[in-house]
């Protein structure tokens, strides 16, 4: 079995594959605090209580935005599962050219997105990940990657708004009834909801015109499935889409 291992600033997701099918996978709050051993004992207690042996895990891979968890990461892998995991990143294969004029640059999450949503499509693409940021990123019809944008993350946005509008209350993240708000409540969370479609509308679309080519919009995180019921411009929501590219890349080296 193969162990994948999605680190974002905010949340980690685990998953478990046996071939292409994924027998298991859990979210984890992203903790850079917790050493090697804490969270090598914690992967064995989630393997645990779903069943999963632990013997089984032949192989892993790790793609990382947060550095200071990297190696911990690593050693926990290697103690607690006796494989060295592959890292996402410089020189590893992924099949897919980088059009970026650094490389480097580019988050390792957002590679592994666009690996999988160029696989599970097979045209152009453009993901939008709803994570601590909202990535927006392209790839053309033949698989290369062509670039993309960084948005503020809706709880990012949200929190800065309730940070410094003392008065203001803190509301939950939904549709509300009606764009023209007749409570305080109601106004925020429509423009907060609305406007955030409207970001994601835009930059699509203006994506979309410089591609010059039909496209495809896969959209993956936690508020994937909230947004997307409100807009057009999303045609298919993927949830477990990281740990998919994961298994992919993976697969690409093995051979």
């Amino acid at each position: 079995m193969l162990f994948v291992i999605d680190v974002g600033n905010t949340n980690t997701v685990l998953g478990v594959f046996d071939g292409d099918c994924l027998v298991q996978d859990w979210r984890l709050e992203t903790r850079a605090s917790r050493t090697a051993d804490e969270y090598g004992i914690l992967f064995r207690q989630l393997f645990d209580s779903a069943g999963v042996s632990i013997e089984g895990v032949k192989a892993s891979i790790i793609s990382c935005v947060v550095p200071p968890m990297l190696r911990m990461l690593e050693e926990a892998c290697e103690r607690y599962f006796g494989v060295a995991p592959l890292v996402v990143g410089p020189g590893i294969r992924t099949g897919m050219p980088i059009r970026y004029e650094n490389p480097r640059e580019v988050g390792a999450d957002r590679i592994v997105n666009a690996v999988a949503a160029h696989v599970a499509m097979q045209t152009s693409v453009i993901v939008v990940d709803f994570g601590t940021a909202t990535t927006f990123d392209a790839v053309d019809r033949e698989g290369a990657y062509l670039g993309g944008a960084i948005a503020p993350g809706i709880g990012v946005s949200t929190e800065a708004l309730f940070l410094h509008a003392s008065r203001l209350p803190r509301v939950e993240v939904a549709r509300p009834r009606a764009v023209i708000g007749r409570t305080t409540v109601d106004s925020l969370q429509s423009g907060i909801f609305y406007g955030y479609v409207g970001v994601v509308e835009q930059l699509v679309s203006r994506m979309r015109g410089e591609m010059e080519e039909p496209v495809s919009v896969v959209a993956t995180g936690g508020l994937a499935a909230l947004i997307a019921e409100a807009t057009e411009s999303i045609d298919e929501v993927l949830p477990l889409l990281t740990l998919e590219g994961l298994r992919i890349i993976y697969e690409r080296n093995l051979a």
